[in-house]
């Protein structure tokens, strides 16, 4: 071990000393704490891609907390993204094979020209925990417009980000495995903290956000005592589905043994030889998220938020008017198979019971699939937003919006099937209107145009000094159940609404003996 310890002092003394070329203003060659790195320089700015902020979670270290990435010598290039970490393959552009790449800590950082002290914008990616990269959204437009320094970040997903085995227990400092790809988060934020400074970013005025399960991370983030003092703000898009909910300790135990015995293994050696391919065809059917019970997590984050323990930071906080609507096309439409007015009353009773089939009559709707997309986006999304407005109200301001462009595009990957579904506004939707998606060209109309720069100036601001606002535009609400409904001008514009409670019946979703779905 000393030996290793010297050999990284001196390849960190060696990058120190090491000479770097004359550069104009604005350089693409920043020094970070683990050596130089090489960017390039774009019409928006500056970029610097695939920057590891951890060591390689491999071998022995697969389903270790991250560590520190080790110093290199000489100037690092850093203009290509860094390997997306292993995740199957998808429909999503770019994710058409699966990933095995267990050496996926990497970040990158987009600077604005000019060297102001600039706020700073740290997104983690959706995908259900499972799935995605930090490359999924470019938001190098974002941070000119906004005048913000713009990171995204991999962590580990799956079972390599969040398997909890009593093996592993017994590794952990706090007697409790399984928040590997939360713990990464972390480590990208302590990298954030130590290093965006020399990038022009301000390391005091950090802001968290994420969409979907990155949005379900920052709510994470927020309860977790360890993070404390890591973001001054947070974005959740999206993501406080299931209240935010982690698995207890028990659960994810006795899934994680589950998770081995179906691999055959019977401990941590044979866990840790087995190949990604193999982890990533065991992995299926298993609920992979954060785990309670240790110093990450002790408490669910809808208790420590209630209890006050809990980051008191500004919160924006918001779901999409349609979210359910992806999720019904896939289960059914998709496959060729559109929900049928004979089906819809036996599936909505068999998931959510006979008061939701009341509540939501197909004669309301124009499709079964639709009305059945209705309840779904209302009792996995935008109740559980509207609830997480008021819990966490207590403990500091939650501006609250809903995305409500019911003529958005589709997203990329439902653009390419060349369906005439309609989509609305619903999940993921809202992300092309702040980032370019998925690297590919803005879909977006002259109204969606002026929305998206609207949006822009909201989260910007937002960023900037914790208050979202827009030039001409209704200020965001701070009063639970009140919300600013994000449309565009022919749909009525952005305006406050205070009956969004009520339009998502979360009268019915907010009582506990509803019938969950699954």
């Amino acid at each position: 071990m000393i030996r290793r310890m010297s050999v990284a002092l001196l390849a960190l003394a060696a990058a120190l000393v090491a000479p770097v070329p004359a550069q104009a203003a604005d350089p693409p060659v920043v020094r970070t704490d683990a050596g130089w790195v090489r960017g390039e320089t774009t019409a928006e700015g500056r970029q610097f891609l695939g920057i590891p902020y951890a060591e390689p979670p491999v071998g022995e270290l697969r389903w270790r907390e991250p560590r520190p990435a080790r110093p290199w010598q000489g100037v690092r290039t850093a203009r290509d993204f860094g390997n997306k970490c292993v995740q199957t393959a998808g429909w999503d552009p770019g994710y058409e094979r699966p990933s095995h790449t267990e050496d996926c800590l990497d970040l990158n950082v987009y600077v604005p020209k000019g060297a102001a002290r600039r706020a700073v914008l740290v997104c983690f990616h959706g995908g259900g925990l499972t799935a995605g990269a930090g490359q999924d959204v470019v938001p190098d437009t974002f941070a000119r417009q906004t005048g913000t320094v713009v990171v995204t970040v991999n962590y580990r997903l799956g079972a390599m980000g969040f398997l909890a085995t009593a093996g592993l227990d017994g590794e952990a400092r706090d007697g409790v495995s399984g928040n590997f790809g939360m713990l990464d988060q972390q480590a990208a934020l302590r990298w954030v903290r130590a290093n965006i400074g020399r990038f022009g970013g301000d390391p005091g005025r950090v802001t968290i956000a994420g969409e979907s399960a990155g949005g379900r991370s920052v709510c994470t983030q927020l309860a977790s005592p360890t993070a404390k003092g890591l973001f001054r703000a947070g974005i959740i898009q999206s993501g406080a589905y299931g209240d935010c909910g982690a698995r207890t300790h028990e659960t994810a135990v006795t899934q994680g043994a589950a998770f081995a015995r179906k691999l055959g293994c019977a401990d941590l050696a044979c866990l840790r030889a087995k190949p990604p391919a193999d982890i990533l065809a065991a992995q299926s059917g298993f609920d992979w998220a954060p785990v309670t019970g240790g110093t990450f997590l002790p408490r669910q984050p809808k208790e420590a938020f209630a209890r006050g323990a809990a980051a008191g930071v500004p919160v924006m906080n918001g779901a999409n008017q349609d979210e359910g609507r992806l999720f019904a096309f896939a289960r059914f439409d998709l496959s060729g198979t559109p929900l049928t007015a004979e089906q819809y009353p036996t599936v909505m009773r068999t998931d959510y019971g006979d008061e939701a089939l009341a509540r939501y009559p197909l004669s309301s709707y124009p499709s079964p699939t639709i009305a059945y997309a209705t309840a779904q986006g209302d009792q996995l999304f935008a109740c559980p937003a509207l609830r997480l407005d008021g819990t966490l109200a207590g403990r500091g301001k939650v501006y609250a919006y809903e995305f409500a462009d019911r003529t958005s595009p589709p997203f990329a990957s439902l653009r390419d099937l060349g369906t005439d579904f309609d989509f609305g506004a619903t999940h993921v939707n809202e992300v092309q209107y702040l980032f370019e998606h998925f690297g590919l060209p803005s879909p977006l109309n002259a109204e969606q145009r002026r929305l998206a720069r609207q949006m822009v100036q909201y989260w910007g601001s937002f960023v900037r000094d914790g208050v979202p606002r827009a030039a001409g535009q209704p200020g965001m609400p701070t009063r639970p159940g009140t919300v600013l409904a994000l449309r565009t001008p022919s749909a009525g514009g952005n305006a406050l609404s205070t009956t969004v409670h009520r339009e998502h019946k979360c009268n019915l979703w907010d009582t506990e003996s509803v019938t969950q779905s699954r």
